[in-house]
């Protein structure tokens, strides 16, 4: 099973915009695909007649059909609504659809594998094993930096940020790393693999 987050843009009852994003199986990103070349110019009738391939598309079709169908949407609520290209703004700068994933078990605790901020480098942690901040690299800017001309090193370093307390950890961890092919334990800016 997936998940998908569907955002449509309708004017006059024309589907002028859809951003499309999902969480799953990698068919789901193909499906995403090709629903984000259907939809467009299409009325919501079509729209909802259209087989969007993936379950979770389909369902979250449906879904907004339901709000949009009882008169729920933005233009609703103000004037002509948002513009056309308000979705492909809010993922400009660097910035990507925000799927966070973490993991946690009983025996070695909490894993940030993934979060707004990007793919979690390190995690940093107190004097009592909490997590307090953690490494980050965000892989939007990363490539943008790479694409306007900066060595994949150079992109790498401007796209490193932290978040939280990191600097104050006394411990870090690599999140993707288990106790049975690491110690876990890191010192300062040193990872130590065991």
């Amino acid at each position: 099973m997936g998940a998908c987050k569907l955002t449509l843009n309708v004017k006059k009852g024309i589907i002028n915009e859809a951003l499309i994003e999902n969480i799953g199986c990698s068919g789901m990103t193909h499906a995403a695909a090709m629903a984000a070349e259907i939809l467009p110019n299409k009325t919501l009738t079509e729209a909802l007649n259209t087989d969007l391939v993936c379950d979770a598309i389909n369902k979250a079709m449906r879904e907004l059909f339901l709000q949009l169908s009882y008169g729920r949407s933005q233009s609703s609520f103000s004037d002509g609504g948002l513009p056309v290209g308000a979705a492909w703004e809010d993922l400009g700068s660097g910035a990507c659809s925000q799927v966070g994933t973490s993991y946690g078990t009983s025996e070695q605790g909490v894993r940030y594998l993934d979060t707004t901020e990007g793919h979690v480098l390190r995690m940093g942690l107190d004097e009592n094993d909490e997590v307090i901040g953690y490494e980050f690299v965000n892989v939007g800017k990363m490539m943008s930096e790479i694409a306007a001309g900066a060595s994949a090193d150079e992109a790498l370093a401007a796209a490193i940020g932290t978040y939280g307390r990191f600097e104050e950890a006394t411990r870090f961890i690599d999140p993707r790393r288990s106790s049975q092919h690491s110690d876990q334990i890191t010192e300062k800016g040193v990872t130590c693999n065991g």
